[in-house]
């Protein structure tokens, strides 16, 4: 369920919000995808990194959106190709834009170069640059955890194969200990290089 899933990273959202970068919020996105909606740890370090580098999808939609305004405040008329034109260049230049505040504006010129519009009246959208920045890092952030989400449910059977093969070899190390306890179970003590976990089974 998309709501009960951005309802865990609702923590992250605020603070995306409040920073205004992505990669900022990295830490606590972490600590929502992992505590509050138990992503797997190895999921959650490959997939969240590059998408606070690479998956910036409010910066794309803001880029395409202001160059249309911009057009539309010059009376310049937009055919299909210059459209199709301002959405590619804007998705290519919202992965090259980093994750600090303000950035979007910056790759934006790219964008207004490439149809022929006049970038200095990336000026008119300047003044409320400072509040739509944090709603599309909100919405950058809410893209990523979607985004590991996913990941995590279509590696779910490599991640339990994985843990099998983990446990196994383990097995054949010796690193298993059984000991029994009362009449009714035992306990097994798993003995790693630098810790001691113990959990108990009824039989």
């Amino acid at each position: 369920n998309p709501f009960v899933f951005s309802k865990g990273v609702l923590q992250a959202l605020v603070t995306a919000f409040g920073t205004a970068s992505s990669s900022a919020t990295l830490p606590v996105t972490f600590k929502c995808l992992e505590d509050n909606l138990l992503i797997d740890k190895r999921i959650t370090r490959f997939v969240l990194p590059i998408g606070a580098t690479v998956n910036m999808d409010g910066t794309a939609l803001y880029e395409a959106v202001a160059a249309v305004f911009i057009a539309q405040v010059n009376g310049i008329y937009l055919n299909f190709g210059q459209l199709v034109t301002v959405s590619l260049t804007a998705t290519l230049a919202s992965i090259g834009a980093a994750g600090i505040p303000q950035a979007g504006l910056v790759t934006m010129l790219l964008v207004l170069t490439a149809v022929g519009l006049p970038t200095e009246d990336v000026s008119l959208i300047y003044a409320i640059d400072w509040f739509l920045d944090r709603i599309r890092t909100a919405v950058n952030v809410l893209g990523d955890a979607y985004g590991t989400g996913i990941v995590h449910k279509l590696s779910q059977a490599e991640l339990d194969d994985a843990d099998a093969r983990e446990q196994a070899l383990k097995l054949e190390e010796g690193e298993f200990d059984d000991e029994k306890k009362g009449e009714n179970g035992f306990e097994r003590t798993v003995r790693g290089h630098n810790d001691e976990v113990r959990y108990e089974s009824q039989l």
